[in-house]
């Protein structure tokens, strides 16, 4: 099930009806981001997935975010059980105790785009487009900081992200702090338009502790479908091309209006962002190196941009499980590469 979209930020999330007693396995998911929205539009049209949880009771429905951190609250108290979701409201999400890191959904720079300005200390007092508490926060965040600037010294502009690049455009706003497919876009847009600063963004794919015990079977049914969409489309060219063109379905549902995006460029970011990562899904953890999100966790809590109470042993809590590497170590049991998407 996808539902449409309210224009009223406010309540559009109210309008759905979410509720923790609900039998289904209620998933968040982000079309207007890319790669994962392709990776959901995947998901919800997998029938192996469709069949198995409706003949457990536990039918999928998925529902729609402009952005993670609008997930949050519902994945706290378990009205959502699975969301895919960037960095920042992971960790936010994770450091409160509330979900499972599962698995790896992308692996890219997010970017500052800018109207004819080389360096980021030439937006003091610009208006910049932003969503609040998103990994590309996190790196207008980190730009800002480079620069010698804090949001203190800038106008932060609240906006959709699909929204950002013909605003740019119109001249509503200087700048902008996003995910893809906006940067590419706005550099397809204008030659005047550059990227002024770029910063590592991690999305991930994380299931809600309610929905991890009330609900174990369905859990790793949902998790199978998560490795069996990235194996599908590693599998063909033809494949990527075909979610691409779902998720562009999908995204203009939800916005009410025309992407811009290509069907080549989606395919293109997909392919750059997660599928040529040799371990996606898995979330390599380098003994040598800081552990996954701790660099983020540290220069987040040191804003203020985390709760003073937030917890890195939750964090690590919420890795340290083993739902990914059980489903990927039998992958006939859970039919991993056994593929049933429409034509």
């Amino acid at each position: 099930m996808f539902l449409p979209c309210s224009q009223a930020f406010e309540s559009y999330v109210d309008k759905y009806g979410l509720n923790r007693n609900s039998p289904a396995i209620d998933m968040g998911v982000q079309p207007l981001g890319v790669p994962s929205g392709v990776l959901s539009s995947v998901m919800r049209r997998d029938r192996i997935l469709l069949e198995k949880l409706k003949g457990m009771g536990n039918p999928l429905l998925t529902y729609p975010f402009q952005r993670g951190a609008d997930m949050l609250p519902a994945l706290a108290d378990g009205r959502l059980d699975a969301a895919l979701l960037g960095d920042m409201p992971t960790l936010m999400s994770a450091a409160s105790g509330k979900v499972l890191i599962v698995g790896l959904v992308k692996q890219s720079p997010t970017a500052i785009v800018a109207r004819g300005r080389a360096q980021v200390g030439a937006l003091a007092g610009k208006r910049i487009a932003y969503v609040e508490a998103s990994s590309a926060h996190q790196t207008l965040l980190q730009g800002l900081s480079s620069a010698g600037l804090s949001e203190k010294d800038v106008k932060l502009v609240p906006m959709r992200v699909d929204e950002m690049p013909a605003a740019l455009e119109r001249g509503e706003i200087e700048a902008f702090a996003a995910w893809e497919p906006a940067p590419s876009v706005a550099l397809a847009n204008s030659g005047a338009n550059r990227i002024v600063f770029r910063g590592s963004s991690t999305d991930y794919f994380v299931i809600s502790r309610v929905a991890a015990q009330r609900s174990p079977q369905a859990v790793n049914v949902l998790v199978a479908a998560y490795v069996r969409a990235i194996e599908w489309l590693r599998v063909s060219r033809h494949n990527q091309e075909k979610a691409a063109q779902w998720v562009k379905d999908d995204a203009e549902a939800f916005s009410g209006k025309k992407s811009d995006i290509s069907l080549e460029q989606i395919a293109g970011i997909t392919r750059k962002e997660l599928l040529s990562i040799p371990s996606a899904p898995r979330i390599i953890v380098n003994p040598r190196a800081q552990p996954p999100l701790k660099v983020a966790f540290d220069f987040l809590k040191g804003l203020g941009k985390l709760p003073a109470d937030a917890s890195w042993a939750n964090v690590e809590s919420a890795m340290d499980n083993d739902i990914l590497p059980n489903i990927m170590a039998d992958a006939r049991l859970s039919e991993t590469g056994r593929f049933d998407y429409p034509e």
